[in-house]
């Protein structure tokens, strides 16, 4: 009976050292597993910290030892280990869940991320602008063709207008993307520099119409009188005395000098006799850097249109046809973006990361527009849509959410579901 009042002091003061020595690892713990997830996005594993935290009690134990030698051997020392490892790994499991649920706007990449000089920006609307020039001669890419000199010479003397509040890695990627498609570049890399100032490489492009026309279609290049105004991916419909064709301009040439070409980047046009069948597979012509995306001014000339194989042979049999273009109608989604925009909202595609806060989750649980001030339009899940899904649609990593916000709400959003 003499021990049992003993052992239970031992325990309770146990209790009491364990509660006082698991301060300082349980904050440990808390910080580690906060700062690794907000940051970085990884766990760190629960028996690391452990050993951490129990390292740091062991510390605080032995001078407690050196006190009171007969601590180490009762069973006080052995309680007071238990409530330092149980406090260590439940402060660590909090501060790992607040570091995935916690809205991140600071990340290691954004504190490596260049920024923009201030005198290099305009001040035009609420961000201001930049212009992008290129700097010194445009270089070619190792293991591709030395770019043509005129088209060397258009990019050399070309300017590009971006928002001022991006990154530059942003201005690298958009840049380099407006290169390509202007110019129907095979490969670009770009380098930006806190100035504005590009350093610029690129091939030129590899049979550019062939890669223009759909599968299953021929490009074929006919006489006629161009209408003003005629662009690149046009409709149209050219009457023949066998009857009328639709087809998709890919290039047009008005004037007697063919000063006005449309067509894009860097078009290699198909040869200048009336009727002439370019296939998929023709091998490229030489670019020219003269080619840039435009509209026609009118007049006689020559037009290549995409048209299916049963068609490309009436157009093949005439000398030259009249063109009718058709009308693509109002495009009401341009006029949705123009709103959200005018109301300082964007639309953003965010590709759901595995393993993260909302994979396994409902849209209703989740509730993107409370907890995190956007709105999702429609979900892709490998080939399939759901547009406007319900509160009971489950989410899970690898699926693709068109949300809708500010600037700052996508951002965060980003983060978290990334």
């Amino acid at each position: 009976m003499a021990l049992g009042p003993a052992l239970l002091v031992d325990l309770l003061v146990g209790l009491y050292i364990g509660i006082l020595a698991s301060v300082v690892p349980a904050l440990v713990a808390w910080s580690l597993g906060f700062t690794f997830k907000y940051f970085t996005g990884v766990t760190i594993p629960g028996f690391g910290v452990l050993v951490f935290g129990i390292a740091i009690a062991g510390i605080q134990g032995g001078l407690l030892g050196l006190l009171d030698p007969q601590f180490v051997t009762s069973p006080t020392a052995l309680v007071s280990a238990l409530v330092v490892m149980m406090a260590t790994l439940y402060a660590h499991a909090q501060g790992d869940r607040m570091g995935a649920e916690f809205p991140r706007r600071l990340t290691l990449r954004g504190l490596r991320e260049r920024g923009l000089s201030a005198d290099a920006v305009e001040r035009v609307g609420r961000f201001g602008q930049i212009r992008v020039r290129p700097a010194g001669e445009v270089g070619d890419v190792e293991g591709y063709p030395p770019l043509p000199d005129d088209l060397r010479a258009t990019i050399r003397n070309g300017e590009w207008t971006f928002p001022a509040d991006l990154p530059l890695s942003e201005l690298e990627t958009r840049l380099a993307d407006r290169l390509r498609t202007d110019y129907d570049l095979a490969e670009v890399t770009v380098g930006i520099d806190s100035r504005g100032r590009a350093t610029v490489s690129a091939a030129p492009p590899v049979g550019a119409l062939s890669r223009r026309v759909p599968a299953g279609q021929r490009a074929v290049s006919v006489e006629a009188l161009v209408p003003t105004g005629l662009a690149r991916k046009d409709e149209v419909a050219l009457s023949t005395p066998e009857g009328d064709v639709t087809g998709t301009v890919l290039s047009a040439r008005s004037g007697t000098d063919g000063s006005t070409p449309v067509g894009g980047g860097s078009e290699a046009e198909p040869p200048a006799d009336s009727g002439r069948a370019a296939d998929a597979d023709d091998p490229p012509a030489r670019p020219t850097a003269s080619r840039s995306a435009g509209q026609a001014t009118g007049g006689d000339g020559r037009v290549t249109v995409a048209v299916p194989r049963r068609d490309a042979e009436t157009l093949l049999g005439t000398e030259s046809a009249q063109i009718r273009v058709r009308a693509r109608g109002t495009r009401r989604e341009f006029e949705l973006l123009s709103l959200l925009r005018r109301d300082g909202k964007r639309i953003r595609r965010v590709e759901l990361g595995s393993g993260g806060p909302l994979d396994g989750a409902t849209l209703g649980a989740a509730a993107l527009r409370e907890t995190h001030g956007v709105a999702l339009l429609a979900l892709r899940r490998g080939g399939e849509w759901t547009v406007a899904p319900r509160g009971t649609t489950g989410l899970a990593g690898g699926d693709l959410l068109y949300v809708v916000g500010d600037r700052g709400a996508l951002d965060r959003f980003a983060e978290v579901a990334g």
